[in-house]
């Protein structure tokens, strides 16, 4: 089995808000890959004492194990529980309640010898490789679909449409956000790769349009997964000299990719 993992902050000088882990379980019979993009909250506090690197860790690190160590419990199951977690971690100290609260978007995907189940919530990606090379991406595009105006200021999104019906989800500390996850399965026969990607390293596609998640996965595949993230870092540096006041300059970025035996 091939892996590779690359993670990345977007700034040098602030904490990287990604988590990423790639489980191989000792008994040796299957595995999984996860990936959190942790939100960066605006400008107002956030109800928590917690910084966002502090809880993508904890979730990131529930998720894992209990990914896992629960094989035959449903990717949402996992997801709620890992939330329930870590939010006991922190509601004597903080306000869960509030909409900034610490929040991560979510990449599952758990495989065994017949299956590989996965789940994405938000904007992160998960990009899936079949043997006669044609890729499916699974994305959860309930956030690009949002008319401009509604994305205007970081604001309006946390009080008309984070979390909310008819807007988009993200995990925070309510359990039952996991519902909302994109979720399926396919033949462990079928996949013959797998990619998971933040949408700092997504941007290679959505962004800046150097070619479709066909592409995307063909390089990471061809030149490495620190390839994509050095390309997508000069991608960046060019939009900012063009375009100035484009939303965030550099954005964390991560990129996991594995390729099944």
């Amino acid at each position: 089995m091939r892996t590779e993992l690359v993670s990345e902050p977007g700034d040098p000088g602030r904490p990287n808000e990604d988590f990423a882990a790639v489980a191989l379980p000792a008994s040796g019979q299957g595995g999984a890959v996860v990936v959190l993009d942790g939100v960066t909250p605006p400008r107002g506090g956030t109800g928590c004492l917690h910084s966002v690197p502090w809880y993508t860790a904890r979730l990131g690190g529930a998720l894992t194990e209990l990914t896992v160590s629960l094989p035959d419990v449903p990717l949402t199951e996992v997801l709620a529980r890992a939330i329930t977690r870590t939010a006991a971690a922190h509601e004597q100290t903080c306000d869960l309640s509030h909409p900034r609260t610490p929040q991560a978007t979510v990449v599952v995907a758990r495989w065994d010898a017949e299956t590989v189940a996965y789940l994405v919530l938000s904007d992160s990606a998960l990009l899936l490789r079949s043997p006669d090379g044609a890729v499916t991406a699974v994305l959860d595009d309930r956030l690009s679909r949002l008319p401009a105006a509604s994305l205007a200021t970081d604001a309006i999104v946390d009080a008309t449409v984070r979390n909310k019906e008819g807007g988009f989800f993200t995990a925070a500390a309510d359990p039952a956000v996991a519902a909302r996850a994109v979720t399926g399965a396919v033949p462990r026969g079928r996949v013959r790769a797998l990619a998971a990607l933040t949408d700092g390293a997504a941007r290679w596609v959505d962004r800046f349009g150097e070619g479709g998640w066909d592409d995307c996965l063909r390089f990471v595949r061809k030149e490495g997964a620190q390839a994509l993230v050095d390309r997508v870092r000069e991608l960046e540096r060019a939009d900012a000299r063009e375009r100035p006041r484009r939303g965030k300059a550099h954005d964390d970025a991560t990129v996991v990719y594995v390729e099944l035996p």
